[in-house]
């Protein structure tokens, strides 16, 4: 919901109001009771983003987090030693014919 600013011209009190966008705007001063009140054009209000940041995956159901928590933990696991060994060197095979004799 928008907050309005309104001013009295009479006694010159201003005031914000927390209402609806379809709300009709307030027609009386609190403070003096003058039927003249005007609301005011705003400018309207920034955005502030406090704190770490905002990111699309703020808001992720929980389901969501406990599998990717999963994945990753699997994935800075230590891997088999299988997968550490180092392959076997493979040998430079010559190719057909073999080697040319010089003067032949």
């Amino acid at each position: 919901m928008p907050t309005y600013e309104y001013e009295c011209p009479k006694c010159e009190h201003r005031f914000e109001k927390l209402q609806g966008m379809t709300a009709p705007p307030i027609k009386t001063c609190p403070r003096c009771k003058s039927r003249r009140l005007k609301r005011l054009i705003g400018t309207g209000v920034g955005i502030l983003f406090k704190g770490s940041g905002f990111y699309q995956t703020d808001y992720r159901s929980e389901n969501y987090r406990k599998d990717a928590k999963k994945e990753a933990d699997s994935a800075s696991a230590p891997k088999s030693e299988a997968a550490e060994k180092p392959k076997a060197k493979t040998e430079k095979k010559e190719p057909k014919g073999g080697k040319k004799k010089a003067g032949a």
